[in-house]
This record gives C-alpha cells, sequence and structure tokens, in this order.
C-alpha cells in the first residue's frame, strides 16, 4: 500500500494502473477531482488521522505539504519558521509530538504541515518515501534525510527542474527519497543535456507562447483560492516583451492566461483529466501539482522498480 499525505492530483497520476495508494486530501474540490479520477481518497485533516491504522501494511510514503509559507509568491514566513519547524521534526522523530505546541508559535500556522510526514515516517517505517516541496525546502528535506539515515534508510536529496525530464515548463522543487530496502539516488534528467532530446518548448505543448523554451512555472493563481493568472505579473512582463517576434507564437487572443486544460497540459497531466470546482480550485489544484514526468521519475528512483513492477508491488 502507498500512503499518500496531502493528496493532489500528479503523485497519483504518476503511479502505473493498479497501484493500491490512498490519498488523504482535505479540500472538498481536490477530493472531487481525485475520486473523479479514479483515486482512492479520504478527505480529512492528516494531521489528525491516525497512523497505526496503516502499520505493517505500508510500502511506499508520498508527501508534497502545503508550499505558500516558503513559496515565492506569499509572505515568506515559513522561512522564519523553520526552526520551530525542525525543531518539530526532531522531536516527533523520537517519539515526541509537539506539533501542537510548536504550531501556536508559528508566524504562519501552516508551516507546522511540513513536519507532519516525519509523525508518519516514525510509526509507519515504509519501505520507501518520496516527497516534494518548494526549493526553499530543501534544508528541512536534509534535516529528514539525516533522521532516516540514522534509521538505516538510504537517501537522497537536490533540486529537480521538471523541464529537465520532458515537461513543458520550468519548474523547479526540492525532492527528498529514502529507502530502507536499498540504495538510492536521485533520478538524472532526460532533457536538454548533451546527447538527449531538447526541452520541450511551451509553444509545441499547448500551441502557442515561447518556441524556444520551456513555459515559465505554472503556479494556482496568486491567492489561497486559487486565481485566473497562473503566470506572475512579472512573468506576463517578460511574455510581453517577446510578442511579435520568431521567440513567440501567438493565439489572437488578448491576455496571456492559459486555460486549466492548458495548465494540466504543461504539468504533464493526462488530457481529458477533470477538475472540479469554481474555476480558481481548478486552477489551484493545478498550480499546487508537480509535473507528472518528474514524479514518474522519482518514483521509480524510490522504488527501485520499474513501472510496471511497482503497480504489482504497490
Amino acid at each position: 500500500m502507498i500512503v499518500h499525505g496531502f493528496a493532489g492530483i500528479a503523485w497519483s497520476e504518476a503511479l502505473p494502473p493498479g497501484s493500491y495508494e490512498i490519498g488523504f486530501e482535505l479540500d472538498a474540490a481536490a477530493c472531487r477531482t481525485r475520486i473523479g479520477a479514479g483515486h482512492r481518497t479520504v478527505r480529512c485533516d492528516v494531521t489528525q488521522y491516525p497512523t497505526w491504522v496503516f502499520k505493517g501494511r505500508t510500502t511506499g510514503k508520498v508527501d508534497s505539504p502545503v508550499c505558500p509559507p516558503f513559496g515565492k509568491s506569499g509572505k515568506k514566513l515559513g522561512l522564519l519558521d523553520l526552526p520551530l519547524v525542525h525543531q518539530a521534526i526532531e522531536d516527533l522523530s523520537r517519539g515526541k509530538d509537539t506539533r501542537a505546541k510548536i504550531g501556536t508559535a508559528c508566524l504562519d500556522e501552516r508551516s507546522i504541515l511540513t513536519a507532519e510526514p516525519m509523525r508518519w515516517h516514525y510509526d509507519l517505517q515504509p519501505e520507501w518515501i518520496a516527497m516534494e516541496q518548494v526549493p526553499s525546502v530543501l534544508p528541512v528535506w536534509q534535516q529528514y534525510a539525516e533522521i532516516l539515515g540514522r534509521w538505516g534508510y538510504s537517501t537522497a536529496t537536490g533540486i529537480l527542474d521538471a523541464a529537465d525530464f520532458g515537461a513543458g515548463q520550468v519548474r523547479k522543487r526540492a525532492f527528498l527519497i529514502a529507502s530502507r530496502v536499498r540504495d538510492v539516488e536521485l533520478p538524472a534528467p532526460t532533457h536538454g543535456g548533451l546527447g538527449q532530446p531538447p526541452h520541450r518548448t511551451m509553444a509545441d505543448t499547448i500551441g502557442w507562447g515561447y518556441t524556444t523554451r520551456p513555459a515559465p512555472t505554472v503556479t494556482g493563481g496568486g491567492t489561497a483560492t486559487g486565481g485566473a493568472e497562473p503566470f506572475g505579473n512579472g512573468t506576463r512582463q517578460a511574455m510581453r516583451k517577446v510578442i511579435g517576434t520568431p521567440l513567440w507564437r501567438d493565439r489572437g487572443v488578448p491576455h496571456l492566461r492559459p486555460t486549466v486544460a492548458e495548465c494540466a497540459a504543461l504539468q504533464g497531466l493526462r488530457p481529458g483529466l477533470k477538475f472540479h470546482g469554481r474555476a480558481g480550485q481548478q486552477y489551484l489544484q493545478v498550480g499546487n501539482a508537480l509535473a507528472v514526468a518528474v514524479a514518474v521519475a522519482v518514483l521509480r528512483a524510490a522504488a527501485g522498480l520499474g513501472v510496471r513492477q511497482l503497480a504489482t508491488a504497490a
């Protein structure tokens, strides 16, 4: 069984058909999207869910805790909360649950959620682990790696760019993988290097935009409830500078806002995947996801298995 905390859509879509995965997600619209896509889903606050239910049954553990406290588009209060997050993780790794006390001291109440996976790791000791967050959380993943190493896991951490794995956008994220049954290392890029296929351009992916480079990072729209501008203001200004040049393929509309389906394509999500909720909620679900191509590569590296084997072993 694969236990998936903070369960958006991309990790689940990256798993092969037949994988036995259970995702925990609080947002109602995201849950409807997951269920409609055929993924087992429990709507709940993952911080309150008991771990004992899965003891002795968990092969893999996957997490992408919420990123706004640490992301470029927010107030970045999570960066100021990092010492507290580090302390909560260390406490949880020793069986001491100080989440509530430390959480109240955080400037952003969501910062403590980055410590949540350690509660599950301590209790379940899964065979393998994969986690993702924005780049500024890499020091936290390095702390996880140090703790997991004390427990006998092989670990690897680092920054991966989805464009280097064939996605149609630049999307750098911090990853951690770990295994207690095999040595692991982060996957090597498959695109853009010497002797490799070139990076996939934005125009090749969605039919318009940059003709020589991937799209900028797709976001959830800039607000806590999502929004209609997946590309930030600075990004749109940069785009306008190349409109009318060979570096840009036009689509004949006066704005630079991609549709939800186009954002999903830039993330590598399968065509026809239906997102539920209001428009802003749909953009938020896509923007909160990770690119499927890099998720596939990371899952293979963490589990040490090919796609078909991963489905059987899960």
